[in-house]
């Protein structure tokens, strides 16, 4: 049987979830379903039933948040779990990506919402209200007081993670780095209907790059990158309909 914490058996296991994300066709087919609750029903099949577990039918979107956000962080978890130990910490750096925009929210004084005073990594900040002093999010503690620098910080923090590049192409890396700083495209930080056409763009662009990078390291972070734009496609349409019921598709 295959070891976990190889890169090979890493590459593997990303080339199956690929050949498993939604395309654009799987998208329209549920584009103009109204109701939140036959759009749920509808991503319960495949491709889409990775991430709508555990989503109550009750149209709640603070339960959506925290139900998607808890996949995200699984599946970044996962993730570690494929590759050698000494890209977990680049890993993990990645998925702190879905935790910008709720900090940036706490940092510039938005009121706690109820779902992020229960969650484990936003307890901390909901109850002082300052920077973090421990856990994930230490290493944004310096911009607190900035928070539309929040993405460079992330990237400076990411470049210090990454490890000897030995084994990978340094092309392919830095490539995927340029990708989401040129756009400022930390996934899950804003509504889906907001920027489509350029997270759209984004993901062909990383799609490219992920067909020249199948067997390397870089290949690990894309396919996170490229999940992170399907939560948040998908968490923007649940949303909406939560908050406007049947207003549908934009």
């Amino acid at each position: 049987m295959k070891r976990f914490g190889d890169l090979e058996y890493a590459c593997a296991r990303v080339g199956a979830r690929m050949g498993e994300r939604p395309d654009e066709a799987a998208w329209r087919a549920i584009a103009g379903i109204r109701g939140f609750a036959a759009f749920l029903e509808a991503a319960r099949t495949p491709p889409f039933r990775r991430w709508t577990g555990g989503i109550a039918a009750d149209g709640d979107p603070h339960g959506v948040e925290a139900v998607l956000l808890g996949h995200w962080r699984t599946l970044v978890d996962e993730v570690c779990v494929w590759m050698p130990e000494k890209w977990h910490a680049a890993i993990s750096w990645v998925g702190a990506l879905g935790d910008l925009p709720v900090a940036q929210y706490l940092a510039r004084g938005g009121v706690p919402l109820p779902w992020m005073r229960d969650d484990p990594v936003y307890r901390e900040l909901s109850r002082s209200g300052g920077p973090p002093t421990s856990g994930t999010l230490v290493p944004l503690a310096a911009t607190w007081t900035s928070p539309e620098g929040f993405f460079r910080a992330w990237t400076e923090e990411w470049s210090l993670r990454v490890p000897d590049l030995a084994d990978a192409e340094p092309g392919a890396i830095s490539d995927y780095t340029r990708l989401l700083t040129a756009g400022r495209a930390a996934p899950l930080d804003a509504p889906a209907g907001d920027g489509m056409p350029a997270r759209r763009a984004l993901s062909s662009r990383l799609i490219a790059l992920y067909r020249r990078a199948m067997l390397d390291p870089a290949a690990v972070f894309i396919f996170l990158a490229l999940s992170a734009l399907d939560i948040e496609r998908l968490r923007g349409e649940l949303v909406r309909r939560a908050i406007f019921p049947g207003l549908g598709s934009l």
